[in-house]
């Protein structure tokens, strides 16, 4: 293993040398590997996205504090196998649509459907591909090797991993995903803050639970969901379909819209950890 570690490495002190550690995603043409980041329009234009590694620097070194902090949450992650919490993870693994709208129905009290809230179904489609989006900087210079490789181990969702294999681990598209969603769905509805923030804090630390993410490949998909929700308050498009979607909460909620997911289960797998 720490031979893989220090292999893993090597490419990355290589790419710092190339890259200095702290260059512009932009100058570097990104791609996207992962389909479920181009299933829609994103709201931004590429040069838009907040793709600068200076807001990252770069994964953990071999033999440094911040592996052994990464390499002790997966350890904790593999207690959880079986569990509810592991399955609940495996759903948060899907991306396509109407996946992540029924992951956020229970936080926002109402369920999210294409029917009765098109607006925000639209909006977290859009947002996925710019949160998405904002990773592949990171992903595309370090191309780190994903810990169920590293160890030879499964994950939650095995018809996922061929795909991960070739998709750079750092910084999670998931979580920043998953962080965006939160932020926004808390300012469609304000009263939920609470319940909402925490799901999207859950579902990057699914990525973690289902071995598929470093917890410093998660945590650094946060950092990039937040940068793109405000680079997403400065685009026109993008706050009109979010006043849209908080007029479209508060009727589908007058309108006695309730979730239709098992949210009481759902409560009890989020209880199994933290997040």
């Amino acid at each position: 293993m720490k031979q893989r570690h220090k292999q893993l490495g090597l490419t990355v002190s290589l790419t710092g040398l190339l890259w200095s550690g702290l260059v512009l995603a932009e100058e570097a043409a990104t791609k996207i590997t992962d389909p479920h980041f181009k299933l829609a329009p994103g709201y931004l234009d590429p040069a838009d996205l907040p793709l600068r590694l200076a807001l990252l620097g770069a994964p953990p070194k071999p033999d440094s504090a911040a592996l052994a902090r990464d390499e002790e949450a997966r350890r904790a992650a593999l207690a959880l196998r079986g569990t509810a919490r592991e399955a609940l993870a495996a759903t948060d693994a899907e991306l396509s649509f109407p996946g992540p709208a029924n992951t956020f129905s229970c936080a926002m009290g109402t369920q999210i459907s294409e029917k009765t809230t098109p607006h925000l179904y639209t909006l977290m489609q859009r947002t996925l591909t710019d949160a998405g989006g904002s990773t592949y900087a990171g992903k595309n210079a370090y191309n780190r090797t994903r810990p169920f490789v590293v160890h030879d181990e499964g994950t939650c969702r095995k018809d996922m991993e061929p795909l991960l294999r070739t998709d750079g681990s750092w910084p999670s598209g998931h979580s920043a995903a998953g962080w965006a969603w939160g932020l926004i769905l808390a300012e469609v509805n304000p009263a939920r803050a609470t319940e909402l923030m925490t799901r999207g804090l859950a579902y990057g630390q699914s990525r973690v639970i289902c071995n598929a993410h470093w917890q410093s490949d998660v945590d650094a998909g946060r950092i990039m969901g937040a940068a793109t929700v405000a680079s997403l308050h400065s685009n026109p498009a993008f706050l009109k379909d979010l006043a849209a979607a908080k007029e479209e909460i508060q009727a589908a909620q007058k309108a006695g819209n309730t979730p239709t997911e098992n949210c009481a289960a759902e409560g009890v797998a989020l209880s199994l950890t933290q997040h």
